[in-house]
């Protein structure tokens, strides 16, 4: 895994270190998968202002999904409720685009494998955002 510049580090700290799991219902036993949930919902809570209400991490071989309900902003609902779904889609992409090295860093920190791919969705009715790693290699 190749080193991550000063900012990609203090980034992924702020996703990895602190508990971020104070009202989200997600897994609670100390794991793989509740480490992965919590830097995600670091990433909704700490960067978009607001993070979700639901987290729930799968891994399948070196294929890893994080599911979240809930974590609109006001301003994101407002424009959905004015039709404007594609623009909160796009804005929301391109964020995580710009966000893609802490993110990606932030997994591989804890799963200890380089991530070779990665890509986050978000679908509104009902609400969902999806962060989506492959690995180099499956967890043991």
């Amino acid at each position: 895994m190749p080193f991550p510049d000063e900012e990609t580090a203090r980034e992924a700290d702020r996703l990895t270190e602190p508990d971020w799991s104070a009202g989200v219902t997600m897994e609670r036993a100390h794991s793989v998968r509740q480490e992965i949930s919590n830097a995600m919902v670091g990433l909704k809570k700490e960067f978009y202002g607001k993070g979700p209400t639901e987290a729930k991490t799968y891994i399948n071989d070196q294929y890893v999904f994080c599911v979240m309900k809930g974590g609109l902003t006001r301003n994101e609902l407002t424009l959905i409720e004015k039709g404007e779904e594609l623009l909160v889609r796009q804005y929301r992409l391109r964020f995580q685009e710009a966000m893609a090295d802490a993110t990606t860093e932030s997994i591989e920190r804890i799963t200890g494998r380089q991530v070779l791919a990665y890509h986050s969705q978000i679908v509104f009715n009902p609400e969902h955002t999806v962060e989506f790693f492959v690995l180099d290699r499956p967890l043991s």
